[in-house]
């Protein structure tokens, strides 16, 4: 499985609250999630995300509640796939239940807003075209690869 797109950078931190603010959290609707997702860190998030496009970050990300509606959020948004140096445990759990695809990769740091990756998710290799850059990140064993083609723990269950 192979992902390309345009990168939004984060740094560290990035919790729960706001990749979808609490006062967001009165629907389960991944459209309306969608609208106000990253809108109280990234104001233009919403209007210049893309379908396809990947988020980066450094460390910690989805930090924070356990609420399921972030990864919901995220992944409605178009974003489809997020790097990150690090996860929260919870967010990383909750991200695979739903089938969004995420990466650690230590040198998340180095990628840059607006760059252009290519990601093969089954290599764990991201290519960094805009800097002629590639770093490794560690491949979802083949059973995690399933659940994410699938759309999800559930979805995968049921398939």
């Amino acid at each position: 499985m192979t992902i390309q797109g345009k990168t939004h950078k984060y740094l560290d931190n990035v919790d729960t609250d706001v990749i979808i603010p609490a006062r967001y959290l009165n629907t389960a609707d991944p459209a309306e999630l969608a609208k106000h997702c990253m809108e109280d860190i990234d104001a233009d998030f919403v209007r210049s995300v893309r379908a396809g496009d990947i988020i980066v970050a450094r460390q910690n990300f989805g930090c924070g509640s356990s609420r399921e509606h972030a990864p919901l959020a995220i992944k409605a948004s178009g974003i489809a796939l997020v790097i990150a140096r690090s996860f929260a445990r919870i967010f990383y759990r909750n991200a695979l239940n739903i089938g969004l695809p995420i990466l650690e990769c230590p040198q998340a740091d180095e990628i840059q807003a607006g760059d252009a990756l290519r990601v093969d998710l089954d290599a764990g290799r991201i290519e960094n075209l805009t800097q002629g850059i590639s770093y490794a990140a560690e491949p979802f064993p083949p059973f995690l690869r399933g659940i994410i083609e699938k759309g999800g723990l559930m979805a995968s269950i049921a398939k």
